[in-house]
């Protein structure tokens, strides 16, 4: 089924290739200059610490819906050895197989194809067996330390968790943005919260993994705007699921990734941060959510922190 005039549409709006040049492979995360880090840094009042990542577990949360995306697989692979021979220190090693999104993760901005293309207009065919990502693979995102900004719609619309079918809206980015008190600026990385993260730690994965509120496809145009570096939200999916268009699956990791560049995470446990955030009275902080650097990755395992 061929992409419909209005995902065409809406990316013609939103695209950012050649805006960074030709040879640009990062996109949205240029962004994040110098000082809007430093001013991020001013955000920091308390050093309260909040981590967003959920544990990585062979019980974790894929379901097997993704080929291949499988929960860590966790190996020892030395046990109090003597390698150096009897009476030195002994090592204790592991190894793991695993998806690099199998749990809270960045997709990287390969992640995605449509029309035989990738971000900057590189054609799909740059993503090989062998090297993985030619181009913008996650190991050229060598930094996502910013301002973050925690849209809480859920609590934003007086619910805990929002309704399995909810399209998360312009609309409601807004109410949420109200709520926080502070608007989103250039360089900022947004956390949408949900809160369908509550299903899988109640132990409910497949509850968890739909069906799912997620991102609107309306909602790139309304990041686009605003100049947003990144989105994470706490969802399996990111975007709704099923879609909100019949038969259109995945537009908004199409329109993100593909189209502006910016990266998109998926499985953050915000739950803590809405706590906090609601305690201190303020939704904004310093982020840090440094992708591990696998040349040619698609994407990577992420334990993003916020320092309120």
């Amino acid at each position: 089924m061929a992409l419909p005039k209005e995902f065409h549409d809406i990316a013609g709006r939103v695209r950012n290739w050649g805006r960074w040049g030709a040879d640009d492979e990062i996109g949205t995360l240029n962004l994040i200059t110098d000082e809007v880090v430093r001013r991020a840094a001013t955000e920091v009042r308390t050093g309260r610490r909040v981590p967003l990542a959920l544990p990585l577990r062979e019980d974790g949360v894929q379901t097997g819906l993704i080929p291949g995306r499988i929960n860590p697989l966790h190996t020892m692979v030395q046990i109090n050895q003597e390698i150096f021979g009897p009476g030195t220190v002994a090592c204790s090693d592991d190894a793991v197989t695993m998806g690099l999104q199998a749990g809270t993760h960045w997709d990287a901005l390969t992640h995605v194809s449509h029309s035989g293309t990738l971000y900057n207009g590189r054609p799909a065919s740059t993503v090989t067996a062998h090297g993985g990502a030619e181009f913008s693979g996650i190991g050229t995102a060598r930094h996502v330390v910013s301002r973050g900004v925690l849209l809480d719609v859920a609590r934003a619309r007086g619910v805990d968790r929002l309704p399995g079918g909810h399209a998360v809206t312009p609309e409601d980015l807004a109410a949420a943005e109200e709520l926080a008190g502070t608007r989103v600026r250039t360089g900022d990385v947004v956390l949408v919260r949900t809160g369908q993260i509550q299903l899988y730690l109640a132990g409910d994965k497949h509850g968890y993994g739909y069906p799912s509120p997620g991102l609107s496809i309306r909602t790139p145009e309304w990041f686009h705007a605003r100049d947003v570096a990144a989105v994470a939200n706490d969802t399996l999916t990111f975007e709704i699921f099923p879609p909100e268009i019949e038969d259109l699956w995945l537009p908004v990791h199409a329109l993100d990734l593909v189209e502006m560049g910016m990266l998109q995470g998926q499985n953050w446990n915000l739950e803590e941060l809405s706590t906090a955030c609601g305690e201190a009275g303020r939704y904004a902080f310093l982020l840090s959510a440094m992708p591990e650097p696998f040349v040619g990755g698609t994407g990577t395992p992420v334990a993003p922190v916020a320092v309120l």
